[in-house]
């Protein structure tokens, strides 16, 4: 699919690919259309630098 150049500013639901105005209506499509998708990943998350980062302090 391509999309026009004036929607390419657009935030754009990566799971079904439907366009939004803002980024406050794609979070929630997301919450309401997407919930079990989210919710099977929050638990899934792991917030740690990845192997080969260098923290710079």
């Amino acid at each position: 699919m391509v999309l026009p150049l004036v929607d390419e500013h657009k935030p754009k639901c990566y799971l079904c690919h439907e366009g939004f105005e803002n980024i406050e209506k794609l979070r929630e499509h997301q919450k309401l259309k997407h919930k079990e998708f989210s919710e099977s990943h929050e638990n899934n998350i792991k917030r740690q630098p990845a192997p080969g980062d260098v923290t710079v302090f």
